[in-house]
Parts: C-alpha cells; structure tokens; sequence
C-alpha cells in the first residue's frame, strides 16, 4: 500500500460530492446499503468522478475453504473459469462487450475470498450489471475449455516457482500448519494443480457451493444515479436463488514446540529469513487483527529501530518488514528480512529476537505507537483518490470481515490500540514454543 503525508488529506476534500461528505466515522464516505431477499449485499458509494464508476463483487471463498482432499487450489483456478461465458454470452463475448466500454477488467483470489473488478465508464454501467448477474448466475463452460484453462493454471504454477517466494510460502506453512488448508498456497499443492483437468465435474459442484447470492457482496463507487442502479441490480440478481455451503473447516492443533524450515535455492539470489508466530483470526469484536496491524509497523516498519540498525546502519539486510493482513482463521504473523549476505543470518536473528524480547518485557515507545495509527489511517485514506481505489479497499476488508463497514470497523480499532496491548501480544503469542523458522540459502553463498 502506498503512503502519503497527512497534508494531502486536504487534497480529497475537493473530489467529495455534496452526497458524500466526509464524516465523523473513520472512512469518509458514507455507504449506502441494501440486502436483497436472496442475501445479495449491495453496498453503493456516490464518488465525485464524472462519468466513472468502479464495480467489484467479492465472493467469500479462498483456499481457506478447500478442504477435499485432492482439491486445493480451486478457488484460484475458478477465478479463471468465471470468465469463460454463459449460453446468453458465450465464451469471448463477454470480453468484447466490457473492451468496448474501455472497462479495466480482472480479478483476484486470496486465502479467504475472490474479487472480481472493472473500472471504467459509467454509461456502460447497465451493460455490465447484465454481464456480471449473468455470469454468477447462469456460468457454462464445455470441459475442453475447463481442461484448457487446467494447463493455463498450471503454467502459471511453473512460472512463480521460478521465483523464492512460492518455494519459501509452500515450506513456511506446510511446516506451520498441520490441520488447516492455510497449510497450502492460494495456488495449491502442486500434484493438485496437475490433476486438475480431470476435476470438471468437481468444478461444477464448487460453483454452486460458494458462487450463491448470500456468500456474495457489490461495491458500486462513483458516478451513478443510485435509484435506476439499484431497480437494475434487483431485476438481474434477484432470481439467483442458490444458498451457500457449509463444509467444516479443520481446526489447527495448538503448536507445542519451536518448528524449523529450510530452502536450499539452486541459483543465486539473497538469503532470507522468516520468523512466524501462529496468532488469532480476524473479528471486529475484538482487538487482535488491529493489534497485528501496528505491531508490524512498529517491530519492522521504516520507522522501527530495527530498520534503523539492520538495513540504514550496519547495512546487514537489503530490506525487512511483515506480510501480516488479517485472515478469516487464525493464521501467522511474520516478520523477517532479505540479508545482503548468508554471514549476517545470525546476526539479524539476533537483532529480530531481540526486539521481541524487550516488547515483551514492557519496553514500548508510546509516541511511535500512537504515529503509527495515524499513519496507518492517513495513509490508506489517503490512497482514496477514485473509485477504484475506495472500492477496492471496501472490498477487501469485506472479504475478510464480512461486513460492508468493515474497512471503517477496522481503522476504529487500530486507533483504540494501547502500547500495552503489544507487550501483552508479544508475551502470549510472540513465543519459541509458538514459532516457526523459515531460512533460505541461495546457490554461490548468496550473491545475486
């Protein structure tokens, strides 16, 4: 996410219609919301952008929900499959009506849910409710296409293990989980991905269980007149009548001992080091996801000691930082870092316990803290320049919470965080017994 200076708070003020001022709640437009007697939530943003609109519909499925044996990686693979048409638009028609509004069109999946978006002009808004109501109702595809696209999937597969990241993700929480399917990639193992093209009939099972009105929420940000939309929405959506699975996820056991992972990668790039802690799910109701939030930044963001000492200073890592964002289960919180050379692991291992260590024993800055709220609010608000961008954000957090109000719910919370509350985190969490250790050692000692 990129960050902005608080000033420039002052720049959006202009770009906010009479319709949607900024409010006293923590995002500053208000949502317009309807749930349709489906369970379809419809959530409308009015944006002053004339003649724009964003449109984003997030399904509630990731890999999180891949509990088959056999099958992981379907959520990510029918984010592919959702593009391939119906009987009313056939497979290509859909592509040529939405390139000849000049719509920005894709889609991307997560551990916890998928979310499909186009950006463009608002007179081909009618066209596009048509579209996308028809295609989550009424998808059809021949299984040629199906295993087609199988082989695209699995292409895509070999071209990200041509980088580290996908190798040190699969270790890291194949070793971290046991139970859970965040124990595989959003990807998904790899024999999976390779028996795809003989899962059609599958495939069409997972349509019908996750693809329903009531696991299902629209963004609609910009300009539209909100009265003819939502008569559009109701007439399109409002015969798909399917209702949302409920298989039963397996619970991850509680970690008992320190747990240890290593890659060994055959061609030169930069050591890496990774330290994860299992920590709890994401909810409104409580403080966790929030807590998790400022932590990161406060342990290894730009502003922490740390990056201060290991990359400004002594120059023995090239970067560090977390990929922490809240999860639907509980998942990992990481922190780590690339070195610039193998010799320094130790040392940067040294430096990163550390500064969990004198966390937990109550050394906490209260100052930083309390900058790194604001930051974290400022600079996701501040990033809010067009539709696509506040629909984006709206969706994502919805994705994972649940809720429309999530994003707001959300930056409410961080900013209720007190320093004590990471000292107390640390000390339950931030344990040996709780942790798992990713290495990465590079072919010819590590030089890029």
């Amino acid at each position: 996410m990129r960050r902005f200076l608080p000033l420039l708070l002052l720049l959006l003020a202009p770009a906010l219609s009479a319709a949607a001022q900024p409010s006293t709640e923590a995002f500053p437009y208000p949502l317009k919301v309807d749930r349709l007697p489906n369970g379809l939530t419809v959530v409308r943003v009015p944006f002053r952008s004339p003649g724009l609109i964003a449109y984003y519909t997030v399904v509630r499925v990731g890999s999180r929900n891949e509990v088959e044996p056999g099958k992981t990686g379907f959520a990510h693979f029918f984010e592919h499959m959702m593009f391939k048409g119906t009987k009313k638009h056939p497979e290509g028609e859909r592509d040529r009506i939405v390139a000849s509004y000049g719509y920005d069109d894709n889609a991307y999946t997560t551990d916890d849910f998928t979310v499909y978006h186009s950006y463009g002009p608002s007179s081909g808004l009618d066209a596009l409710v048509e579209l996308e109501a028809d295609r989550f109702r009424n998808l059809e595809y021949a299984e040629a296409s199906f295993r087609t696209e199988a082989l695209a999937v699995l292409g895509e597969y070999h071209k990200n293990e041509a980088r580290p990241e996908l190798k040190m993700e699969e270790q890291l929480l194949g070793t971290a989980f046991k139970e859970h399917p965040y124990r595989h990639t959003t990807l998904g193992f790899y024999e999976d991905i390779k028996a795809m093209p003989e899962a059609y009939a599958y495939s069409r099972s997972f349509f019908e269980r996750w693809y329903t009105p009531d696991n299902t929420l629209i963004f609609v940000v910009g300009d539209f007149d909100d009265e003819a939309l939502m008569k559009q929405i109701r007439a399109q959506y409002g015969p798909w009548d399917r209702k949302v699975a409920t298989l039963p996820i397996p619970s991850e056991p509680s970690q008992k001992e320190k747990r240890t992972t290593h890659v060994d990668w055959p061609s030169s790039t930069l050591p890496r080091h990774v330290l994860a802690w299992h920590t709890p799910a994401a909810a409104l109701a409580t403080p966790s996801a929030a807590i998790q939030s400022v932590l990161a930044a406060y342990l290894v963001g730009p502003t922490s000691p740390l990056y201060k000492e290991l990359v400004l200073e002594k120059q023995l890592a090239e970067s560090i930082g977390s990929d922490f964002y809240p999860h639907r289960d509980p998942s990992l919180f990481m922190i780590g870092g690339t070195l610039k050379a193998e010799q320094n692991r130790a040392s940067v291992e040294t430096a990163l316990t550390r500064a969990i260590r004198e966390l937990a024993t109550g050394k906490v800055d209260a100052a930083r803290v309390k900058a790194i709220q604001s930051n974290i609010r400022y600079g996701l608000l501040m990033n809010l320049e067009s539709p696509d961008d506040v629909a984006g954000q709206l969706a994502f957090y919805a994705g994972i919470f649940g809720t429309p109000e999530a994003l707001s719910s959300h930056l409410q919370n961080v900013a209720k965080v007190q320093p004590d509350q990471l000292v107390s985190f640390a000390k339950r969490y931030l344990v040996d017994s709780n942790l798992t250790v990713l290495t990465l050692t590079p072919a010819a000692g590590g030089k890029p």
